[in-house]
């Protein structure tokens, strides 16, 4: 139950970060672009890409034998 709650936000937050990536460079590709726009995007991405790391740990925790 706790798994499937956790896979179905590590989901949603993997559907966000490729968004972003389509987001940023979509940005990027129109001249001039707003530079503060682009860093927030960029750092919104870190955010998400630290969640998932956080999901991930707790779905697989790494066991040393």
């Amino acid at each position: 139950m706790v798994d499937d709650a956790i896979e179905q936000k590590l989901a949603a937050l993997r559907e966000e970060h490729r968004d972003l990536d389509s987001a940023l460079e979509s940005l990027i590709e129109r001249r001039p672009y707003d530079p503060l726009q682009l860093q927030r995007l960029k750092k919104r991405k870190l955010i998400l890409k630290d969640q998932i790391a956080e999901l991930e740990d707790q779905l697989y925790p790494d066991i040393i034998a």
